[in-house]
């Protein structure tokens, strides 16, 4: 009797340890949650710019010339755009905070405002809903400028992140190989070379995915821009914030199944509020034919060939990926979908039929 109560105290003793390390293990994690996303975008960006190393590879270049060259083609490109494009959304962003005084004047004008409100909301009183206004503001200010604060700090703090994710993609890029043979001397030698060859195949799904959605979002952001520089010179007057339209075009572009339909909608807006009609009616309509284009026509000609997912998959990883992870995880799910796809048909289903 007794032996069986040591051994339910053993038992429990044990349990309550591995509970404990549970607990401190998850603690951990999430607070290196932060860092372990920066290096897990860093790797997935060094394997998105791993094709270029391997395709001057394959033309006989050696590969520490071939690193070289991409990451000087990559410093290139990104101190091309801060100087040639970052000037041009800057000033854009500097002329419409100056038109922020000219909005709020609007706002305040009183007369305007009473006769607009008396034609168009006559069913609430002016002088009400201007005290509600009021009492909103004073009794949420705090809440409202922390807020504020909040945003700036986030931000810096993207900024900062971006700064360290790019310093660790030119790591992992340079290191790759190497990371790759440590990782393989780990798997033992009866089932290395298929563990090899299948490693192989998903680093290439990821980074031909990544390939192909940067090329996805520099035609939305290109196109963006030359269709609103000819419309306004056809209209006779530049449309405000053309670069700035285009660049957000490309950022949002960059977001699957989501990204493109909520970047056109703010560029909408945005033409709306700054130019008004008919260039909001006809930038509208762009937009429209420009998502069926790029759902029909660029998205499964360019993904395709990087990714052969069905689109059920591609719908349930990207909402997945995002509800984990926010915009990282909707990224990053379909090239891990094509990597779970490919270790069933290439793993699992083998076994299954050998069964």
């Amino acid at each position: 009797m007794s032996m069986k109560i040591q051994n339910a105290f053993r038992l429990g003793l044990f349990g309550g340890l591995g509970v404990l390390v549970a607990v401190l293990i998850g603690t951990g994690i999430g607070n290196l949650a932060t860092i372990l996303t920066y290096v897990g975008a860093a790797l997935f960006l060094a394997l998105g710019v791993d094709p270029a190393v391997s395709f001057l590879e394959k033309h006989k270049v050696p590969r520490p010339l071939a690193i070289v060259t991409v990451l000087t083609l990559i410093l290139a490109v990104f101190a091309g755009f801060i100087f040639a494009i970052i000037p041009v959304i800057a000033d854009q962003v500097g002329n419409l905070i100056t038109q922020v005084p000219k909005l709020v004047e609007a706002i305040g004008d009183q007369k305007a405002l009473e006769e607009w409100w008396a034609t168009y909301v006559n069913w609430i009183e002016y002088d009400d809903a201007l005290k509600n206004v009021q009492d909103w503001f004073t009794g949420n200010l705090e809440a409202i400028t922390s807020g504020v604060l909040n945003t700036v700090f986030t931000v810096v703090g993207g900024v900062f992140g971006g700064l360290i994710v790019l310093i660790l993609m030119l790591y992992f890029v340079a290191s790759l190989g190497g990371i790759k043979r440590a990782i393989y001397q780990l798997v033992p030698a009866s089932k290395r070379e298929k563990f090899i060859d299948i490693s192989e195949q998903i680093s290439s799904s990821v980074g031909r995915y990544v390939v192909g959605q940067v090329a996805l979002g520099a035609c939305n952001g290109v196109l963006t821009f030359l269709f609103l520089t000819v419309l306004g010179g056809i209209l006779g007057d530049p449309i405000e914030y053309a670069a700035l339209l285009a660049f957000i075009a490309f950022l949002f572009s960059l977001v699957p199944l989501v990204g493109t339909i909520t970047g056109s909608v703010i560029i909408t807006l945005a033409v709306w509020l700054f130019d008004g009609p008919p260039a909001v009616i006809v930038v509208g309509i762009w937009y429209l034919v420009y998502m069926q284009v790029e759902a029909y026509v660029l998205s499964p000609n360019i993904m395709n060939r990087a990714v052969k997912v069905p689109g059920v998959v591609v719908v349930i990883a990207a909402l997945a990926g995002g509800t984990l992870l926010g915009i990282l995880g909707a990224l990053v799910a379909i090239p891990v979908a094509a990597s779970i796809l490919i270790i069933v048909k290439q793993v699992i289903i083998p076994r299954q039929n050998e069964l």
